[in-house]
């Protein structure tokens, strides 16, 4: 009888473990997820600044560099753009992302 006495403790402890490691997977996917957007809200400016950079050479002939110029400035307001989304999310922990449910 010893064991069907022990069966709700048994349950509710392998209920326990799953619910945990649920939680321990959306904290791994969510950094995955914030990861590639860091690095997509980082490259998308620099390539765009790039194509822009080219374009502006080609048409319009200068003593400076458009190309390099709009890469740096591309550079430095996407890094700005993970920055503040970054910022972002440590204030709001509860929002729809971090819970992996819509609000």
């Amino acid at each position: 009888m010893k064991r069907q006495d022990d069966f709700p403790k048994r349950v509710d402890g392998r209920e326990q473990k799953k619910l945990a490691s649920r939680q321990e997977g959306k904290k791994v996917w969510f950094g995955l997820g914030m990861f590639g957007m860091v690095g997509w809200s980082v490259a998308l400016p620099t390539v765009a600044g790039g194509f822009l950079g080219i374009w502006l050479d080609a048409h319009w002939v200068g003593r400076y560099s458009w190309t390099l110029m709009l890469i740096l400035g591309g550079l430095g307001f996407g890094c700005y753009n993970a920055w503040y989304w970054i910022q972002k999310e440590r204030r709001d922990p509860d929002n729809s992302l971090n819970s992996g449910e819509g609000k």
